[in-house]
């Protein structure tokens, strides 16, 4: 496992991403609407093939441009967010499929774990997929080659330097 340098990564798109996955699981969970989960699933999907957080495009051209939410960006590294991303994906998709196969209780769990998990990222800072994703690398695991920043605890959000 190598040293690589830290890239820009903005947390508050990041956020962005995490909210919206809490609120629409949510609505999909109180109006009993697998359809809805599956969508954020898919939304989820998209987001870590392309790379991005699957709702960020919401920041970049909503919220952003109007001043609602400011830039947060951190060094840090984009792949154990990514890899995050996936978990949720893969999570969300098996309980959308859980609940179109009429296995409620097994689909709105494997919700509420994606739900639960993006609040604590959300509201506590700690990522849990990204805590997941640097232990895999500490095993050597091939693809999880990044470290988590110097003087983090691995899947906690890095400080913001101090500026002179």
């Amino acid at each position: 496992m190598t040293s690589q340098p830290l890239q820009k990564v903005d947390h508050s798109a990041l956020k962005t991403n995490q909210l919206f996955i809490i609120f629409l699981s949510i609505l999909a969970f109180v109006f009993n609407q697998p359809a809805l989960a599956a969508f954020v699933a898919l939304v989820m999907g998209i987001g870590a093939v392309l790379k991005t957080p699957g709702f960020g495009f919401i920041y970049k051209s909503i919220l952003k441009p109007r001043g609602w939410m400011k830039p947060d960006v951190l060094d840090d590294n984009p792949e154990p967010h990514r890899f995050s991303q996936i978990v949720g994906f893969l999570f969300l998709a098996s309980g959308s499929t859980a609940l179109f196969l009429g296995a409620p209780i097994l689909g709105w769990t494997l919700v509420w774990i994606v739900i639960a998990l993006a609040s604590l990222n959300a509201f506590g800072g700690f990522c849990v997929g990204c805590a997941m994703y640097y232990w895999l690398a500490r095993l050597n695991v091939p693809g999880f080659g990044k470290q988590a920043p110097a003087g983090i605890i691995p899947g906690m959000k890095p400080k913001a330097e101090a500026r002179a």
